[in-house]
């Protein structure tokens, strides 16, 4: 149920800075549309859109598409006080909805002339959604639990989990996907590093898993007009592996590496940076570039036309930079130095390249990374030494169990990672460590 589409894996930096219009401003603005929105008066709306948009949503559309939708989602119950961010040269409102038959958030877009650039609509966390609770597998007797900082002029908190014992252990750590995600990955009630932590170390893996840089320097990172994937995220995994190489009861040659989404895709490129890593662990790694991938997701999830008209021109813009250039300006809440750093960037190759173990996990309900992914990923890696495929055909992006087709609410419901990947994951690490 979406007006138009946003990409749910949140791609890339998606740090949002302060309203560049007066927050009140920005708000009043949004809060009258979505009045309108809510009311269906689609000619007094209309009047509120910029030409993109007017041309983009026509009246035919708006009965045929975004009514029903608005009509099954029921009566508009309570509205919550909006959050607006800056977003490029445009602000953003994100009010939280709680409709009949569910918790929804509406974000509109409202570009620097005060009109409607971008109207959406995507499942929200239910305002009495449950909070994560320990998952079976979960032994807190079996480990420790210490804060820890990693890095020296970006600091990042961390959490590190050492098993009871003399040691030494194998270690890991965890890199995250796409987005400002904090150490457990948090998305609603879920924490899937935090399953994937403490049920590793309940089974005597030492664990390493910290905020990302995005996260805790939203500011200053938004700030930079040319940040990259080694800003973002390589950088701080290389330093969290060596944070976790010299912890006392950690075997330091042999911590591995674990990554999902982004961090799986650029899991062979950390790799490469940093030759002590003693191995691999990709889960739900892309092996397509980020942006064939978000327009997958879209059409997937199934964006109108004139959205994924707008996504085919922003690739195109990104495949039209040139080497050196630099602005201000985003392409998918990246500037054009992300996309340039990815363009010669082919993750099957360089694993293809490391004389380290690795292993890659699927799930095949995956809608954002996808069987494809995993295919091209075999292809690649078929016939080398020490590598091993695993697919689970009823775990979502989460890595957590379902049925039937996977949405972006289902990321909203309250599950763990599933126990037969932990039991995997470790299996693998102990075998490999020796």
């Amino acid at each position: 149920m979406r007006l138009f589409a946003l990409p749910v894996a949140g791609l890339l930096l998606a740090a949002l800075a302060p309203a560049q219009l007066p927050q009140a401003q920005a708000a009043g603005i949004a809060r009258h549309a979505l009045n309108l929105l809510l009311q269906q008066d689609f000619t007094a709306l209309r009047g509120t859109f910029d030409q993109t948009m007017k041309q983009g949503l026509t009246k035919q559309m708006f009965d045929a598409k975004v009514v029903p939708q608005l009509q099954a989602l029921g009566t508009a119950e309570k509205i919550g006080q909006p959050q607006v961010y800056k977003r490029g040269p445009n602000d953003v409102a994100v009010f939280p909805i709680q409709f009949a038959k569910g918790h929804f958030q509406i974000i509109l877009t409202i570009n620097p002339q005060g009109e409607i650039a971008g109207l959406f609509l995507r499942p929200g966390q239910p305002a009495t959604s449950a909070k994560w609770k320990p998952p079976p597998y979960d032994d807190p007797a079996r480990f420790h639990s210490l804060a820890v900082t990693v890095g020296q002029t970006w600091r990042l908190p961390g959490t590190l989990l050492t098993p009871v014992g003399q040691g030494p252990f194998p270690g890991v750590v965890l890199v995250q996907g796409s987005g400002p995600g904090d150490r457990d990955e948090t998305i609603g009630p879920n924490k899937p590093f935090r399953d994937l932590a403490e049920g590793l170390a309940s089974k005597g893996i030492a664990v390493l898993r910290y905020d990302k840089r995005t996260l805790v320097y939203r500011q200053e990172m938004m700030s930079m007009h040319d940040v990259t994937v080694e800003q973002e995220t390589i950088q701080d995994a290389i330093n969290a592996v060596r944070l976790l190489q010299h912890q006392p009861k950690v075997k330091a040659r042999r911590v591995f590496l674990l990554g999902h989404s982004l961090g799986g895709y650029l899991a062979p490129r950390i790799a490469k940076q940093d030759p002590g890593i003693a191995g691999l662990i990709i889960l739900a790694g892309n092996a397509r570039p980020v942006t064939q991938l978000v327009l997958m997701q879209e059409k997937e999830l199934g964006a109108p036309p004139q959205q994924i008209a707008q996504i085919e021109k922003d690739i195109a813009k990104i495949h039209a930079l040139k080497p050196g250039q630099q602005s201000s300006k985003l392409i998918f809440h990246a500037p054009p130095s992300y996309w340039l750093d990815l363009r010669n960037y082919h993750p099957t190759a360089v694993a293809k390249s490391l004389r380290i173990p690795m292993l890659l996990l699927q799930g095949g309900r995956d809608y954002q990374v996808t069987k494809t992914d995993f295919d091209l990923w075999k292809s690649a890696l078929a016939g080398k030494p020490k590598v091993t495929f695993h697919l689970f055909p009823d775990l979502n992006h989460l890595f957590m169990p379902g049925e039937g087709k996977s949405t972006p609410a289902e990321y909203y419901k309250p599950g763990h990672v599933s126990v037969n990947v932990i039991e995997q994951i470790a299996s693998w690490i102990k075998a490999e460590a020796g």
